[in-house]
């Protein structure tokens, strides 16, 4: 009996211990360890269930670096190539650069801190069990800014291996720079958890769309005027091109403003290559001190406040709600008389004729739906910007084109602009349309319009958007390159079917690859199915502008004949494309929802 019972009691012993060990672990450690083994069995199920696709998009990666690297060389070989202002340019290109990503990773930092940290499942399962908040915040801090950071590194790798290449730095430069990145990301990492912690304190969603609007609306208004060209005489050409070089560029100066992080980033990198170590160590230690700084701040004191913005998210009345008192008696008054007063969404969706009233409600609570999510609102309005941008340096950039050559060749690079453009929309937001029913998804498949309907008015309504958005670019910025109205229709035509082929491809992709456990569009679209949306995409746009391209007419010794029959070949072999990436997912995603386990 006493050896059964010191047997016995070994387990209970060993199991105490180590549940008095795991006591002592850290929570951050325990769930990053957790989320690593996730994502380590999901790549492994991903490779185990088509080897086929997992090849299909480590290739497509490896193309992508290799070819990003080839023509970032490329294109600091043309701009060193200028006698004498090479080097100027491209000192004011890396400063530039560096200055832009700076603000899209802040941009980026804050609408993925603030998704992660108050709109996210995990986060609410995570409050109430036995876990400080500051834990909560620290493992949420370390994964916002891994998602918002590794499409940076995934950019700026191969411009800097080049950069080294070109300029011919030695070994040590690539661990160099390496340190800077790291020690940059961190920055704008704690100035968004700030700003997101902040907004969700003191601000209601609706107060934060309305100033995100103005905002926006204001830095389109400010870039209009900011990057107006000036006029320059030609007595001024006569004089010193450097001089010249600097007025023209003198706008741009706001890149090399000392306190930036990006002027750190950028004058250490070229300060090593030109050999001054002491002054580049100088910039990395400017940036470690800054860095362990605020990121300490963030790591340490920030979690103390997200309790409190985490209730105020959940529990507070809209700041416009608050100030109109008249709003809410009204409100009481019609649910006192039980009277409904249908919204603004849907006084418009009843304009739309032939729209039937299961149609209109799936179109009503889709709209809601992107309407409420702040998360998407925020990347939208940095998508916008960016063409907005665009379209402004769009209008000068035409005047200096006077060859025809240059003219047929910007006008297709515009279509490849465009498209790309239309390849983020329905990649970002129309691929995890079906996913984000989460697990309300049976009450759509037990609706009586059926679960291949609602898809079907999905796919009709993401057409009808994006087509709203492209036409109106294409059309945009046709005029401003001055292209006929003959050329116009024709591009207008390509992008046309290209919108629907993309948007047909992220719907049957999503069909195929739903992900119902996860709310965060960001995180849906970064898993395997979006990442495959992402590649089709792009090798569709490619191959569409090249067979576009390859029939356009030519001036010279081609005949009549011979024109025609390139026309004929090109728009045959585009309009074969764009079936099978348009409608083939679709199918295949139609005649597998009846059978979906929901």
């Amino acid at each position: 009996m006493e050896t059964e019972t010191a047997a016995g009691s070994t387990p209970v012993i060993e199991a105490s211990t180590g549940i008095e060990k795991s006591r002592h672990k850290s929570p951050v450690l325990l769930l990053l360890r957790v989320h690593v083994l996730q994502s380590w069995r999901r790549l492994s199920a991903i490779r185990e269930q088509s080897k086929l696709l997992s090849g299909a998009i480590m290739g497509f990666m490896a193309c992508y670096l290799i070819f990003s690297y080839w023509l970032f060389a490329k294109g600091l070989g043309f701009i060193e190539a200028f006698p004498g202002l090479g080097p100027l340019l491209t000192e004011r290109l890396m400063f530039l650069l560096f200055a832009f990503l700076f603000a899209l990773l802040l941009l980026s930092n804050l609408v993925i801190h603030y998704t992660n940290l108050f709109r996210n499942r995990e986060t609410q399962f995570l409050v109430p069990l036995p876990i400080d908040n500051n834990s909560i915040f620290r493992w949420k801090f370390i994964e916002s800014t891994a998602l918002a950071s590794w499409a940076f590194l995934f950019l700026i790798a191969p411009l800097l291996a080049a950069y080294g290449v070109k300029s011919d730095a030695s070994l040590s430069f690539y661990p160099f720079v390496i340190a800077l990145i790291a020690l940059f990301i961190a920055l704008p990492a704690a100035l968004g958890g700030f700003c997101a912690i902040n907004l969700a304190r003191y601000m209601d969603r609706r107060a934060f769309q309305m100033i995100a609007v103005g905002l926006a609306a204001a830095g389109l208004l400010s870039a209009f005027f900011w990057l107006k060209p000036e006029a320059i005489s030609e007595d001024s050409l006569e004089t010193r091109v450097l001089a010249v070089l600097d007025r023209l560029l003198h706008k741009t100066k706001f890149s090399q403003f000392p306190f930036l992080p990006s002027y750190w980033l950028a004058s250490g990198a070229q300060l090593w290559i030109e050999g001054a170590f002491m002054s580049a160590g100088f910039f990395l230690m400017t940036l470690l001190s800054y860095s362990l700084f605020f990121g300490a701040i963030a790591f340490t004191q920030l979690g103390n406040y997200f309790y409190d913005a985490f209730s105020a998210s959940l529990s507070r009345e809209s700041v416009f709600g608050q100030w109109s008192w008249f709003r809410q008696w009204k409100a009481k008054e019609r649910a006192r008389k039980f009277e409904y007063h249908p919204s603004w969404v849907e006084r418009l969706a009843r304009l739309v004729p032939g729209l039937r009233p299961d149609t209109r409600a799936v179109v009503m609570k889709d709209m809601l739906m992107f309407w409420r999510d702040t998360a998407q609102w925020g990347q939208t309005l940095m998508l916008f910007g960016l063409l907005g941008v665009y379209i402004i340096n769009l209008r000068h950039f035409s005047r200096q084109l006077s060859n025809p050559f240059w003219v047929h060749l910007v006008s297709y690079l515009n279509l490849l602009a465009c498209s790309l453009n239309l390849a983020t929309l329905t990649t970002r937001f129309v691929y995890p349309q079906f996913s984000l029913e989460g697990k309300r998804i049976w009450m759509v498949g037990m609706a009586p319009m059926g679960i291949v309907k609602v898809a079907r008015v999905k796919y009709w309504l993401a057409c009808s958007v994006s087509l709203a958005v492209t036409i109106g670019l294409t059309a945009l910025s046709c005029y401003m390159l001055q292209l006929p109205w003959q050329r116009t229709l024709f591009f207008i035509s390509a992008i046309t079917i290209m919108t629907f082929s993309l948007n047909g491809l992220a719907v049957g992709l999503g069909l195929l690859y739903p992900n119902f456990k996860e709310d965060n569009p960001s995180k849906i679209v970064s898993g395997f199915g979006g990442t495959f949306c992402l590649i089709l995409s792009f090798l569709y746009i490619v191959g569409s502008v090249a067979c576009l391209a390859y029939g356009a007419p030519r001036s010279g010794s081609v005949s009549v004949g011979e024109s025609v029959m390139r026309g004929m070949l090109s728009w045959g072999s585009f309009a074969g494309m764009s079936f099978l990436i348009g409608y083939l997912p679709m199918r295949i995603g139609f005649r597998k929802l009846p059978n979906m386990e929901i």
